[in-house]
């Protein structure tokens, strides 16, 4: 079961999302599910993106089964690019369906760039993601506020010092506005897309999931 892939359609209220969960074993519990969000749906973005790979490659291989999905009109989802606003909503069509898979199972909500910037703002909010992490955020877009403020879920952020797209500097100066308990790891000289660099995220992602804590499980 756990090399198992599923292509699922998501339901929507107006069409569905296209998706790739990847179960674990069905014998036991798992502590954690997780969702990682694609980046730029404009720029290419979709949920084979590498570093989304990548992201729930470890989710899976560390125990927790993983939920990829394209946003409103990308791929065979349906509708079309809202801005940020309905993905926000994708996010949460999203979390629906690994709750009713996985009733009372905490999430780990993750996304790169875009992604990171749309599952954070409904990470802080949802109750049901009770963890956290942003691949090369986009720290720029939050200044209209810190939708952090106030969250105190734990968090992990990776971010290349070179980084063409989301400036590091941005993203430290940022992160010092959020609130604990936060982590953020620099990858030394990696770009945006963390080439050649993926193997170091999939270790730091790893660290970070086996550091949570071990929730107790709604009935």
């Amino acid at each position: 079961m756990a090399n198992q892939i599923l292509h699922v359609n998501i339901q929507t209220p107006s069409g569905h999302l296209e998706a790739i969960h990847k179960p674990v074993d069905e014998d036991s519990k798992p502590a954690y599910v997780s969702i990682i969000c694609h980046p730029h749906p404009l720029y290419g973005g979709t949920m084979h993106n590498k570093v989304v790979f990548k992201a729930a490659q470890i989710m899976q291989m560390s125990g927790v089964p993983s939920l990829r999905f394209n946003f409103r009109g990308v791929g065979h989802s349906t509708g079309s690019y809202d801005d940020g606003r309905g993905e926000m909503d994708d996010v949460r069509y999203a979390l629906d369906f690994m709750s009713r898979k996985y009733p009372g199972v905490p999430v780990i909500l993750g996304g790169f760039s875009f992604g990171a910037f749309v599952a954070l703002k409904v990470a802080a909010i949802d109750d049901r993601v009770q963890a956290m992490i942003g691949l090369g955020v986009p720290a720029r877009w939050f200044s209209k506020g810190n939708p952090l403020k106030g969250c105190h879920k734990p968090k992990l952020f990776i971010h290349g010092t070179k980084d063409e797209q989301a400036p590091y500097e941005d993203a430290v100066s940022w992160f010092e506005q959020v609130p604990a308990p936060k982590r953020i790891v620099t990858v030394e000289d990696a770009d945006h897309f963390f080439q050649g660099r993926l193997e170091e995220v999939q270790a730091i992602i790893a660290n970070f999931v086996s550091t949570l804590p071990q929730p107790s499980h709604s009935v």
